[in-house]
């Protein structure tokens, strides 16, 4: 029989990685955080009300580690995002366009990581990891509102950046 403990780990120690990394980016922060994460989570799940949405409360559990390793390292401006990892190209898709994507998603990287700490995190919890905005409210200790309020400004920020607000939208008129 498989302790519920292990069982919790196996399903979110991926998905929690994957969001430290995206907030320090770098992997050796990631998996320090997401260990400590799962070690402070273990201290107290025993104390965790049953029925508890228990990947919102690893997300504040991280976040919070997170909030802590960033003021402790005092970074300020912006968070280094690109990770130089020449990835293998994807079946079917030439180098081009291999080499495209990674220059894509290091601008991308480099825009999100400019991000106002709260701003990025309501962004990478909102749009890649798909938490509700209560969820993020409770990680970010503000309401889903100003959750809310952090990803639309996130969203705004990146878009004027990439310039995606002067891009024309086609439109059907009926």
């Amino acid at each position: 029989m498989e302790d519920p403990f292990d069982a919790l780990v196996a399903a979110h120690h991926p998905e929690i990685r994957r969001y430290l990394l995206r907030l320090t980016a770098r992997a050796s922060e990631a998996d320090d955080l997401a260990q400590e994460t799962f070690l402070r989570a273990y201290r107290a799940y025993r104390s965790l009300p049953s029925g508890a949405n228990t990947r919102a409360w690893l997300f504040a559990i991280a976040t919070n580690l997170f909030r802590n390793h960033f003021r402790s390292e005092r970074r300020r401006a912006r968070m280094q995002a690109v990770v130089h990892v020449a990835a293998p190209a994807r079946h079917g898709e030439s180098a081009e366009n291999e080499i495209a994507f990674q220059e894509t998603r290091a601008v991308i990287d480099g825009v999100v990581a400019g991000l106002p700490v709260k701003q990025r995190m309501a962004f990478v919890l909102r749009k890649i990891h798909d938490l509700e905005y209560d969820a993020i409210g409770q990680s970010l200790h503000c309401s889903a509102d100003s959750a809310r309020a952090h990803v639309f400004q996130a969203l705004r920020k990146i878009r004027r950046t990439l310039d995606l607000t002067a891009t024309p939208r086609t439109e059907t008129v009926p």
